[in-house]
């Protein structure tokens, strides 16, 4: 059994801790706050400092420290290993995650390419497009602003989704699935999009979570190797790796 410390986005609190709940492993959590990938920089800092606490304590040492995120609009860049070596997932965002691998994703993308994603962690914490999220904006503007102002400012702030025409919901098993697929189907229906629920894949929250970590799939950081982005297939890579 090993001793892994992970950190992870709290959007994806419910899958991590169901599996490690499963894993052979002992595993401790620090979850950060959703939204950091909107400031790379305040994500970078914040995943920076939480590496630097759980390397600098003394008791229990842990064998590695695992990080749930994908790039993440390159929040991982520059993320250092210290005394213990961190393993990182090959993938762009949480998306990737839930689906279980970066092809799997670039198909989908490729296929449907005007999708805006819905899962449990980004239904239970953040606002998404559909009628509760813009009738919240109209009551918001409409305490401020007279009809006729406060329309126009509800169109120039949902203009975004006529980029989009599908949600899709991506289902592990974990969670109020019937619950959360109704709900998406609900905003897609409001929204004039179409909406698909598909079955998400564990194995790249499993096999982090468990390892052996395969270098398909992920990367492993040495002490005093920082990550970067390698702008090809692999998606992350590190500052002298002999890749």
């Amino acid at each position: 059994m090993a001793r892994y410390h992970l950190i992870a986005c709290n959007v994806l609190w419910r899958e991590f801790c169901y599996f490690a709940a499963l894993s052979p492993n002992q595993i401790s959590f620090h979850f950060l706050r959703q939204g950091l990938h909107n400031t790379p920089e305040l994500l970078r800092e914040e995943l920076q400092a939480a590496v630097d606490a759980a390397d600098a304590a003394e008791m229990p040492r842990y064998d590695a420290i695992l990080l749930g995120y994908g790039l993440c609009c390159s929040g991982l860049t520059g993320l250092q290993a210290r005394r213990t070596r961190l393993v990182a997932i090959r993938a762009h965002d949480c998306i990737t995650i839930l689906l279980g691998s970066k092809e799997r994703y670039q198909e989908y993308f490729a296929q449907h390419p005007g999708t805006y994603w819905y899962s449990p962690g980004w239904i239970e914490q953040t606002a998404m497009p559909g009628r509760e999220r813009f009738e919240a904006l109209r009551r918001k503007y409409r305490e401020k602003y007279d009809e006729e102002e406060a329309e126009y400012l509800l169109q120039y702030e949902t203009d975004w989704v006529t980029k989009y025409n599908q949600a899709t919901y991506v289902d592990v098993g974990v969670g109020d699935s019937e619950g959360h697929a109704a709900f998406t189907r609900e905003c897609a229906d409001w929204l004039g999009w179409k909406s698909e629920v598909l079955r998400g894949d564990p194995r790249l929250i499993m096999g982090l979570l468990n390892g052996p970590w395969n270098p398909e799939d992920f990367l492993v950081v040495e002490p005093g190797q920082q990550i970067k982005p390698s702008y090809d297939t692999r998606i992350i890579t590190t500052d002298n790796s002999q890749e």
